[in-house]
């Protein structure tokens, strides 16, 4: 399939190519990019919102839209490092394992807070599965081989 001359080679339709990946690699593909995209999307919605708060309550806003701020760039890292762990770079791997020990920390500081609904908790096992799958065996195989150059990821 990756050698039809329709296939995408590059540009943006290129972002979207999973042929070449094991299937682990794929779902946690796409597990990252949706969550990437919806936390971008989530973030910059909230900072939209935020600004109405800045009428009644400054000081509130204003923390409210670093956060939301901050959940814009985390989703949009997670984009970046899911195309690039889709390209076989390890240090991508690398820093998707460290988003999902960050949602951990955040699942549980909003716990022992007694804030929140439970929606850190959701995020922090869907990130676990789709970390889980970053290291399996098939997996390990992949980023061993695009290390070694012996991978075709298109």
């Amino acid at each position: 399939m990756s050698n039809s001359p329709s296939a995408p080679r590059s540009g943006f339709a290129r972002m979207f190519l999973v042929t070449g990946l094991p299937t682990e690699l794929k779902v946690s593909f796409w597990i990252w990019f949706v969550g990437g995209i919806l936390g971008l999307l989530g973030g910059m919605l909230g900072m939209l919102a935020s600004l109405v708060l800045f009428a009644a309550a400054p000081g509130a806003a204003t923390l409210v839209l670093l956060l939301m701020l901050l959940a814009a760039a985390v989703g949009a890292a997670q984009i970046v490092l899911a195309l690039a762990m889709k390209d076989g770079k390890r240090w991508a791997r690398l820093g998707l394992t460290a988003l999902t020990g960050a949602t951990l920390v955040l699942a549980v500081a909003n716990a022992m807070m007694g804030v929140g609904q439970g929606g850190n908790w959701a995020t922090f096992v869907i990130s676990l599965a789709a970390t889980v799958l970053l290291w399996l065996p098939n997996s390990q195989a992949f980023f061993a081989a695009a290390r070694s150059g012996n991978t075709s990821s298109e």
